[in-house]
């Protein structure tokens, strides 16, 4: 994916789910298309493989477990999110926190499967940890942030510089993107001048009367 990224993580919002994630995946992809920005979208499990195969947008799984088909009762395996037509994944979503071994084996299960891989991150340690397991983005998102009204860009642009310069470090084959908060093309346009492929979101959207009108605006000054 070499164009900027906006992902769109519908979480469990109520909505998020059903006709309203067929909204939100039909405006990405209309938005998509108009602007040359890549707008994938994480939906609710039960919606993955209908959204995976009725639009044309990058779909990724909420989170996937490191473990092979077997007795795993209530897990996420990289298998069945392939085989649900999803492209990828989010891994250690701060409402989802993993430890470091589980990332491990998650990314490495995913790449098995040919899945992209999203870890989010809550700093630049953080950040720089995770890069050296070779995802293909690290998502800095610190928790204070997200779901408000400001973005990590206007709150805290250092912690996207430092981990910017962290992966670059470490692992420069790893992009990486900036959320919580993010509601503005503004907000956008900030974090990939500072850096960044681009950004992860999800109430601004999700929860928006009209998806398709902000996702004009995140898009507008790229």
């Amino acid at each position: 994916m070499d164009n900027p990224l906006i992902v769109i993580n519908c979480k469990v919002y109520h909505e998020g789910m059903g006709r309203r994630a067929d909204l939100i995946a039909q405006s990405a992809q209309d938005i998509g298309e108009e602007s040359g920005v890549t707008i994938g979208l994480a939906p609710n499990y039960t919606d993955l493989h209908r959204i995976s195969h009725h639009f044309d947008i990058p779909v990724f799984s909420q989170h996937l477990d490191g473990v092979s088909p077997g007795a795993y009762t209530g897990h996420i395996t990289a298998e069945s999110v392939r085989m649900a037509g999803a492209r990828g994944t989010l891994l250690n979503h701060s409402e989802k926190k993993l430890t470091l071994a589980d990332i491990e084996a998650a990314i490495r299960a995913a790449k098995e499967h040919h899945l992209e891989t999203i870890v989010c991150t809550n700093n630049d340690a953080t950040t720089a940890a995770a890069s050296a397991l070779e995802p293909g983005y690290v998502a800095i998102e610190p928790p204070e942030l997200i779901g408000g009204k400001i973005s990590v860009s206007e709150a805290d642009p250092d912690i996207i510089r430092r981990s910017v310069a962290a992966v670059q470090r470490i692992n420069p084959r790893v992009a990486v993107l900036a959320g919580a908060g993010i509601h503005s093309g503004v907000c956008v346009k900030t974090a990939i001048d500072l850096g960044t492929r681009g950004v992860l979101l999800a109430s601004s959207v999700v929860k928006a009367e009209d998806p398709a009108h902000v996702l004009r605006d995140l898009v507008s000054r790229l």
